[in-house]
């Protein structure tokens, strides 16, 4: 199993939402790195909910891959703003993964602690600059997360 995190803006799609409808695609990912490592994920896999643009941003929940290989519809719809008329349902050029709301945490794990807990090779979202929706996450720095956010 390997663990991940992913960001959203919590205005466009949060962890409310997720909870609320059980499962989501998780689509739109029009950054080929990002694109890339949601093709590396397998059922089972487990991700780390960060809400970012956000006062202030961080780590709010937990979720599930529960399906991965699947094509992004978003985009093929002219009325998408992640649609890509480069790309054709012959060949498309964008994947999605279906993630299942798993749980809330008891308190929000803010960037600023992150930054304070962790090293860039460790959790690449401390990086400065970093602003991919989807980074690895090593089990052993998962590990340290869910001992920090369990403390709430």
């Amino acid at each position: 199993m390997a663990w991940w995190l992913m960001k959203s803006e919590p205005d466009v799609y949060g962890i409310d939402d997720l909870q609320r409808e059980g499962t989501t695609l998780w689509d739109g990912i029009r950054n080929y790195q990002a694109r890339n490592f949601m093709r590396t994920m397998q059922p089972g896999d487990q991700a780390f909910f960060y809400h970012s643009n956000a006062k202030p941003p961080g780590i709010v929940g937990l979720m599930e891959v529960v399906g991965t290989g699947l094509v992004d519809p978003t985009q093929f719809n002219p009325n998408s703003k992640y649609f890509d008329p480069a790309s054709k349902p012959e060949a498309p050029r964008w994947d999605c993964a279906r993630l299942r709301y798993v749980r809330h945490f008891p308190a929000l794990l803010s960037l600023d602690v992150l930054r304070e807990e962790f090293r860039p090779e460790e959790l690449g979202v401390v990086k400065r600059g970093t602003r991919l929706s989807i980074l690895p996450v090593p089990k052993a720095t998962a590990d340290r997360l869910l001992t920090l956010l369990e403390a709430g």
